[in-house]
């Protein structure tokens, strides 16, 4: 695994620490990452488990990914606000409400990059997939850019069982192929009908007993009509 070619002088110093260390923390099988885009902008759609997904998925990705961090850490000095840039990090201001962040991650999304982010929201517990929020969708929308479904498999083991000298855990990542941003950002139901089909996409990359909420795609999107009768 090499660092991606668009990435900062940061990133693949991360990345080349990661490659030292990983061997201590697990095995690594990685699928689809064709269905990448080589270029412009996109939005990665990754499921959230116990375990160092976002690590992980920015680790193994083609390209760099940029995650949304507290404006308050770029405040702080200039030299820690260019470390964590060049980390993937970009700034959101807390307390403008979530039209605000979303406007800032497009914008991201706009300049040509990647935005990690995780429509569930919180991190599952158990494994399985919890209903998507739609923020995910709203940024894809505004930016005009597709969306890449991502999984990762089996990372909860990782941090848990360091410690405990069992075999390193085999952690799968899949990326699926790009979900078009389709549909009017300010229309609420087309938004919910994107963020459905982008978390069923994820459900379709998992194991059957992860797919939780998405178990039946029929009853799922029965739900969504009903919430805009």
């Amino acid at each position: 695994m090499i660092p991606p070619k668009d990435s900062t002088w940061v990133w693949r110093m991360l990345h080349v620490v990661a490659t030292l260390i990983r061997i201590f923390y697990l095995r690594l099988r990685v699928e689809g990452r064709e269905h990448v885009p080589r270029t412009g902008g996109c939005v990665y759609a990754i499921n959230h488990n116990i375990g160092p997904d976002y690590v992980i998925v920015g680790y193994v990705s083609p390209r760099q990914v940029f995650y949304m961090a507290k404006s308050e850490i770029f405040d702080f000095h200039p030299w820690l606000a260019a470390l964590v840039a060049g980390a993937g990090a970009f700034p959101v201001q807390r307390g403008k409400g979530d039209r605000h962040a979303i406007e800032q991650a497009a914008n991201v999304v706009r300049g040509g990059k990647i935005v990690g982010m995780f429509p569930e929201g919180t991190r599952s517990r158990n494994g399985q997939l919890q209903r998507g929020k739609t923020g995910m969708a709203r940024i894809a929308m505004l930016a005009q850019a597709p969306i890449v479904p991502v999984v990762v498999i089996n990372a909860e083991p990782v941090l848990r069982d360091v410690l405990k000298f069992k075999r390193r855990p085999l952690v799968t990542v899949r990326f699926g192929a790009p979900v078009p941003a389709t549909g009017n950002v300010e229309n609420s139901e087309e938004v919910r009908r994107l963020t459905t089909t982008v978390m069923l996409a994820l459900a379709a990359l998992l194991p059957p007993e992860r797919h939780g909420y998405y178990v039946d795609a029929a009853a799922v999107h029965h739900l969504d009509r009903i919430e805009f009768r």
